[in-house]
């Protein structure tokens, strides 16, 4: 993904940030699931809150990938 190899200090940022992000992911799935268990759901704020899950998500695969060493083809 990248043109040079991460440092070791680069790798340690990277998986502390995506810690976070998977902690931050996992929060929402849990409090979207609470919001549509206990009616009346909400539906903007359940849409809100999907929408941030996927940002989420896009952002940790991007940080695995950066965590994954190039492998010429």
């Amino acid at each position: 993904m990248s043109l040079h190899p991460l440092t070791e200090t680069e790798i340690s940022d990277v998986r502390a940030q995506l810690h976070e992000l998977q902690v931050e992911h996992r929060d929402l799935d849990q409090v979207i699931n609470h919001l549509i268990d206990n009616p009346p759901p909400e539906e903007l704020l359940i849409r809100r809150l999907k929408k941030r899950k996927l940002l989420l998500k896009d952002r940790i695969l991007k940080l695995e990938e950066m965590l994954v060493p190039d492998i010429p083809a």
